[in-house]
């Protein structure tokens, strides 16, 4: 499928209507869901009628955004008024929100057409879309494989051109991750400037709304859209919001980049690391000065992470227990009785898991040596990027230690999967942008992501180094053959 400005001319032209490019979309979605399992839900009616709206403005000779008819998916933890959003679990398995979350507000607003509800690890929580209490998205450029998590069937759907662009969430990497290992553009953008409003909570001190794209242009043009200010979300940052199209620009020079020593070495695949050294040599020959950079803490984000998330995660998760809406269990003996059932079956094994840690975290006694301890460890690993970011304007590392794995290999041990958010989890802690692009492949012909990490609001510094290295390259122009 085209690009979003592509697209954009076509319908203009009227060379093609939105009824046509949302016919194409669903029509692909159609033949790969079988064997890929991107989507929980497709809405071709609501599609259809949105693509309408479109076509009806085209001929009335009204000027369109860039964003109307352009197919897209969305993450099922953001509310949808009046359609399913079960954040990949049973327990909300027939949750029908009463209001629309403002990113999807905004994108309706822009005539975006939406396809469909896109799969998850339920609620968010795992690195490889296989905690999902529904199906296992595949990776499109091995079906066997995983897509990556939690975003995993965001990114596929974008990879396998069953949509132009989705929205995923990140809380330690659940954009890059995927983007990553599906050979896409993800990004996640500094805490604040996307509105959380209608996201279901995982851990609200991480969790951040970003876009999926074939390109970098596509992911700006969808991170424009949905950033700005929002009242009814308290983390919102009342700032101005820039055109992020005039920092696509195919040149570094006057740039510097700081390679994270902390990212290579033990742990980081020998073939991951060919591409991502070449990728920053690619950076300094487009005219950036790229130097050693030292974060000494980036190592402890991980148990960091998984401290302060479960922690967060059992009290957010804590309204889940069958009176409210939901899942309830069927005839409990008494009221203890219905709320221990009903979290027992509604939820599954990750999420069970990562709820005991949290709680466990919190408890008396125990609260100043684990939660309290990873917050004050948190404020260091932030220290040392704001740092970096006094020599350097972007940050350069790999996405992931490795490719794309087999489906199972990693679920009976969950903390090898956590390792998959290891070059990620930093950045979220410390609340900045970072964006995912390919940059090669392995032996097996699966996708290698590079990371690029910016100082808080600097997302056109991110996206000026991406598009950059994206334009001297080819690897954008790669796609499955599914």
């Amino acid at each position: 499928m085209a690009s979003i400005r592509a697209l954009h001319q076509e319908l203009i032209a009227k060379e093609r209507s939105a009824h046509e490019i949302t016919e194409a979309a669903l029509e692909t979605i159609h033949q790969l869901e079988p064997k890929l399992h991107s989507f929980l839900a497709i809405t071709a009616d609501q599609a259809f009628a949105q693509a309408k709206q479109v076509d009806a403005k085209l001929a009335a000779g009204e000027e369109i955004g860039l964003l109307a008819g352009i197919p897209i998916g969305i993450k099922d933890n953001m509310c949808t008024k009046g359609i399913a959003t079960t954040c990949g679990s049973k327990i909300l398995q027939n949750f029908i929100p009463p209001y629309e979350s403002t990113v999807t507000q905004k994108l309706a607003a822009a005539g975006a057409v939406m396809v469909g509800k896109t799969n998850l690890d339920e609620f968010a929580m795992g690195s490889s879309t296989e905690n999902s209490a529904y199906q296992v998205t595949g990776n499109p450029w091995d079906v066997s494989r995983v897509p990556g998590g939690s975003s995993g069937g965001s990114a596929a759907a974008v990879a396998a051109d069953e949509c132009v662009v989705s929205i995923g969430s990140d809380t330690g990497g659940s954009i890059r991750q995927p983007a990553a290992l599906c050979g896409v553009v993800g990004l996640k953008p500094t805490y604040g400037l996307v509105s959380r409003f209608g996201l279901v909570a995982y851990a609200s001190s991480l969790d951040q709304i970003g876009p999926f794209g074939r390109t970098v242009e596509d992911a700006a043009i969808l991170l424009q859209e949905i950033a700005g200010y929002d009242a009814r979300d308290s983390t919102s940052l009342k700032i101005e919001i820039p055109d992020y199209s005039k920092s696509l620009i195919p040149d570094l020079k006057g740039k510097k980049v700081g390679i994270i020593t902390e990212t290579f070495g033990e742990g980081l695949d020998s073939v991951v690391e060919q591409a991502v050294r070449k990728a920053i040599d690619q950076l300094g020959e487009l005219g950036a000065e790229v130097q050693e950079i030292s974060c000494p803490r980036f190592r402890y984000g991980l148990p960091t992470y998984y401290v302060i998330a479960p922690s967060e995660a059992s009290a957010n998760l804590a309204r889940y227990d069958g009176v409210k809406y939901g899942y309830r269990t069927e005839d409990p003996e008494d009221l203890m009785s219905m709320y221990t059932h009903t979290r027992a079956e509604g939820f599954g094994t990750e999420v069970k898991r990562r709820i005991m840690i949290g709680t466990y975290a919190l408890s008396a006694g125990y609260y100043d040596a684990y939660y309290l301890k990873a917050q004050k460890v948190r404020t260091l690993i932030k220290e040392d990027f704001e740092k970096a970011f006094e020599s350097v304007d972007v940050l350069a590392c790999p996405t992931t230690p490795t490719t794309a794995f087999k489906a199972g290999e990693k679920t009976a041990d969950p903390l090898s999967m956590y390792l998959s958010d290891l070059m990620t989890i930093p950045v979220n802690l410390a609340g900045l942008p970072g964006l995912s692009l390919p940059c090669g492949f392995d032996d097996q012909g699966l996708p290698i992501g590079l990371q690029i990490v910016g100082n808080v609001l600097r997302e056109d510094q991110v996206l000026q180094a991406a598009y950059a290295y994206e334009q001297s390259t080819e690897w954008h122009k790669e796609a499955p053959k599914l």
